[in-house]
């Protein structure tokens, strides 16, 4: 698995690369995403997840965690070609560190932890999971909370 890592300047001390890919690898095999995805995760800042959700899904407001998936669907996968390299490029998650921050505070529990919770849940849209209606948001909750179990040990 190939794991893209960019943490904004302000945020640089405050999640460790090496633990995010960590986390991302664990979410991934835990959600049966094969060896050979691919994907980016950002930790940025409330103006820039701001302007993402506002330019590119049309919410002129900041928010936790954005996912911008490269196929609707993993089955989607089989209609392409295999690039080159032969990964599976699933798409970005970023994430808002203040947002984690302040859920974390009013959560009672770690950024470590809010930070895992908000990738898993990103990863999983990339997955193709989504709660837009209650059906689906019951799959991609229990999704989360088993995904999580299996990577609880990482969570400082």
């Amino acid at each position: 698995m190939k794991i893209n890592i960019r943490i904004e300047k302000p945020y640089k001390c405050s999640a460790s690369p090496v633990w995010l890919r960590k986390i991302a690898r664990r979410a991934l095999a835990a959600a049966n995403a094969g060896t050979r995805a691919e994907m980016g995760i950002c930790i940025t800042g409330d103006e820039d997840i701001h302007r993402l959700n506002r330019d590119y899904l049309e919410e002129d407001r900041p928010t936790d965690v954005l996912s911008f998936p490269m196929l609707e669907s993993v089955a989607d996968a089989t209609l392409f070609v295999n690039p080159p390299d032969g990964q599976l490029h699933l798409g970005e998650v970023i994430i808002s560190y203040p947002q984690a921050s302040r859920q974390a505070a009013e959560h009672g529990h770690s950024v470590a932890k809010e930070i895992v919770l908000l990738l898993v849940h990103g990863i999983l849209h990339l997955l193709a999971y989504d709660h837009d209606i209650p059906s689906r948001a019951r799959v991609m909750k229990q999704r989360e909370r088993a995904i999580i179990q299996t990577i609880e040990e990482t969570i400082t």
